[in-house]
C-alpha cells in the first residue's frame, strides 16, 4: 500500500522480515507504554502477532504498529509509533487502515485499542469508546526489566 501526502510517498510494509527493528526499538523505547523496552522484546513481540505493519519514506522507518489476533473474532491493535519528525500527516492512521483492511485479519469484527491522547485520531477510523466498560477487566502489573 503506498499513500501520498505531505510527509511524501509512503509505503507500508508488513511482516517481521520487512521490519528494522533498531528503528522500531528506537522510537517504542520512547513511548511511555513501553519505555526502555529491548529490541529481544520488541522481535519477540512482532514474531508472536498477527500482523505487523511498518510504514517507510524514502526507504527510512518511520513508523510501526502491530495487531495481535485469533484472525477469526478479535484484533488488539498495539504499538502505534510514528517517528515525532513525521507525526501530523496520517501515517499512522494509514497504518493502522492497512491492519484493518488486510486480508489475514478479514474475518475479525471487534477491534481493540487503548489509547492515552489520541481518541480523535482513531475515532476518524470509526472506533468508539467501549460500549460496556463495566464487562472488561484486567491484570496489570509493572512491566518487568528486560
Amino acid at each position: 500500500m503506498v499513500t501520498q501526502g505531505s510527509a511524501g510517498e509512503c509505503s507500508l510494509r508488513y511482516g517481521s522480515d520487512a521490519m528494522d527493528f533498531a528503528k522500531v526499538t528506537a522510537m517504542l523505547a520512547t513511548a511511555f507504554w513501553c519505555e526502555g523496552i529491548s529490541e529481544l522484546e520488541v522481535r519477540r513481540g512482532a514474531e508472536n502477532s498477527a500482523l505487523v505493519v511498518g510504514a517507510f519514506l524514502d526507504g527510512e522507518q518511520v513508523g510501526y504498529a502491530r495487531a495481535i489476533s485469533d484472525k477469526t473474532r478479535f484484533a488488539y491493535i498495539l504499538d502505534v509509533y510514528v517517528d515525532e519528525r513525521f507525526r501530523r500527516r496520517g501515517i499512522g492512521q494509514t497504518m493502522v487502515r492497512g491492519i484493518l483492511g488486510h486480508e489475514d485479519l478479514k474475518d475479525v469484527y471487534q477491534w481493540l485499542l487503548i489509547t492515552k491522547d489520541a481518541h480523535g485520531v482513531y475515532e476518524k477510523l470509526g472506533f468508539r469508546v467501549t460500549a460496556r466498560p463495566g464487562d472488561w477487566m484486567e491484570i496489570r502489573t509493572p512491566r518487568p526489566r528486560r
